[in-house]
């Protein structure tokens, strides 16, 4: 039903007379609104602090493996002849002194020069190859008589063969020539470059330079071998070698070692993610201004959760932990302790010292057995408490807060309704008092018109 609107009253109050009124209802419903939008303000925050949580289990989850927080990284003398990386579950420190005595190349062939690529025909014929597999062989003619189309020929045939034109300007009138490689390097896999049985082209059509396959050799620490690829996984236990050139004569020093900087870097990592959430808890205890200017704690301020959240984290670093295979007991001796503003400090330098020292007793405290001892399941439990879907505080606590924001909804629902069907109904009894008034009006005017015509007697 289309709201009832009338500009002006006959009794004189304001035309806007059920707007001022419905205002004045409606103050319950502002009321229920500045509480709901409290409560998603906190709730807002408690997903904050949530995922702030989830980061500290992120970088645990990285710092813990199979070897515990350790970490290595490959040095070459010269990365320009051997390069290489590291599998840390699987590498050990070490060195080692390689030369390179010999790339492993693959088989290739280099025709002779046509003057063009896609014009002169080479004829009809065959290539025959020879390889481990057997004899290959691919069919030229029609639309495959020029170069390009020797070239996707032989790429299409599946023969284990790339073919491409070059264009080689020792040659200014004949300088397209066709190169063809295998697509593996080694002995085993050799290829007798093709025999050429061609008719009825517009020029000869031969291979006139040709190489064969080659394994690379190197000599590990004096020790000369043959390998297939360049790419050398079984050498350094862990390491993957990349050779990039020879270097017949001269030995390249390769060595595998801890990784400082990522196990340090790891490690910072963990302590700011931490301080994310012992941050986030302290700023709530602050007083700060509100929307309206006035001074008072932060949403969760004084909140019994964050108490109890904080008191826990803390009890965490400052607590010894028992029953590790090694002789460190707590966390401040590997230079992360609180400082004076409350936080954790992260002091690099101490912590690479004890491991540079002993990587052992370092991976022990922190790992443990990987379950139920160490620094780093302790800290693990207590965060998958904190986030415990089904009885963890901030489940818990997302879930109360969100059942109070549907309750709030549900209600400003109901009285909105309400609110409705009292605008309507006051609209109308406005519009028939309005009505009403009118009418007497009209009345009041017409008397009056009667009178004033009536003659008038003068007493004498």
């Amino acid at each position: 039903m289309p709201a009832i609107r009338f500009s002006g009253m006959a009794s004189g109050l304001p035309p806007n007379i059920v707007d001022q009124l419905m205002d004045a209802e409606r103050i319950p419903v502002k009321t229920m609104e500045v509480a709901k939008a409290k409560d998603e303000d906190k709730l807002k925050l408690i997903t904050d602090l949530e995922s702030k949580i989830n980061d500290v289990t992120k970088n645990l989850s990285e710092l813990v493996g199979t070897k515990g927080f350790t970490n290595t990284k490959l040095l070459s003398g010269d990365p320009s002849i051997i390069d290489g990386t590291v599998d840390p579950a699987n590498a050990t420190t070490g060195q080692w002194q390689i030369e390179v005595m010999q790339l492993a190349q693959k088989p290739g062939a280099l025709s002779n020069g046509f003057p063009d690529r896609d014009n002169t025909q080479i004829g009809t014929g065959y290539l025959k190859f020879k390889t481990n597999e057997g004899t290959k062989e691919v069919y030229i003619g029609g639309k495959t008589s020029t170069l390009d189309g020797v070239v996707g020929a032989i790429n299409n045939s599946n023969i284990g063969m790339r073919a491409s034109v070059l264009n080689d300007r020792k040659d200014a009138e004949n300088p397209f020539k066709i190169l063809i490689t295998g697509l593996a390097t080694g002995s085993d896999n050799q290829v007798m470059f093709p025999s050429v049985y061609m008719l009825d082209g517009d020029s000869d059509f031969y291979f006139d330079a040709a190489k064969q396959s080659q394994n690379a050799k190197i000599k590990v620490d004096g020790f000369e071998m043959e390998v297939p690829d360049n790419i050398i996984k079984d050498v350094i236990p862990g390491v993957t070698l990349d050779l990039k050139q020879s270097a017949p004569g001269r030995e390249i020093r390769v060595a595998v070692k801890e990784d400082m900087e990522v196990i340090s870097g790891k490690i910072k990592s963990f302590v700011e993610a931490y301080n994310g959430v012992l941050t986030f808890i302290q700023g709530q205890n602050k007083i700060q201004k509100d929307k309206d200017g006035r001074q008072r704690l932060g949403p969760m301020g004084g909140d019994g959760m964050l108490r109890t959240m904080e008191s826990g984290l803390r009890r965490l670093i400052q607590s010894p932990v028992y029953g590790v295979p090694s002789d460190i007991q707590r966390v401040a001796e590997l230079g992360i302790e609180f400082a004076r503003n409350g936080s954790l400090n992260f002091n690099a330098e101490r912590f690479n010292s004890k491991l540079q020292a002993s990587p052992q007793n370092v991976a022990g405290f922190l790992r443990g057995d990987g379950f139920q001892v160490g620094f780093v399941p302790a800290v693990k439990r207590e965060v998958s408490a904190l986030l415990d879907s089904s009885s963890g505080p901030i489940s818990n606590r997302k879930r109360g807060i969100q059942q109070k924001i549907d309750s709030t909804n549900q209600r400003i629902e109901t009285k909105e309704r309400q609110l409705t069907r009292r605008e309507e109904a006051l609209r109308r009894q406005f519009s028939d008092l309005e009505g009403k008034m009118s009418k007497l009006q009209q009345q009041g005017a017409q008397v009056g018109a009667i009178g004033s015509s009536l003659p008038q007697f003068k007493q004498g």
